[in-house]
């Protein structure tokens, strides 16, 4: 069963994953964000519960 060699396909999984790591991801975490995330709290709002008609 020739998917059980695993040398050619080792190989290719970690030059992709070099190729993502060394190449791709530093070039989109150098883009800036256009919406940045702020720490700002969210508004609370008081819910009042449901008064079900069968208790």
């Amino acid at each position: 069963m020739p998917q059980l060699n695993p040398t050619p396909w080792f190989f290719i999984m970690m030059l992709t994953w070099f190729i993502f790591l060394f190449t791709i991801q530093p070039k989109l975490l150098s883009f800036t964000q256009n919406n940045p995330p702020s720490n700002k709290m969210a508004p609370y709002t008081k819910t009042t519960p449901w008064t079900w008609p069968w208790t």
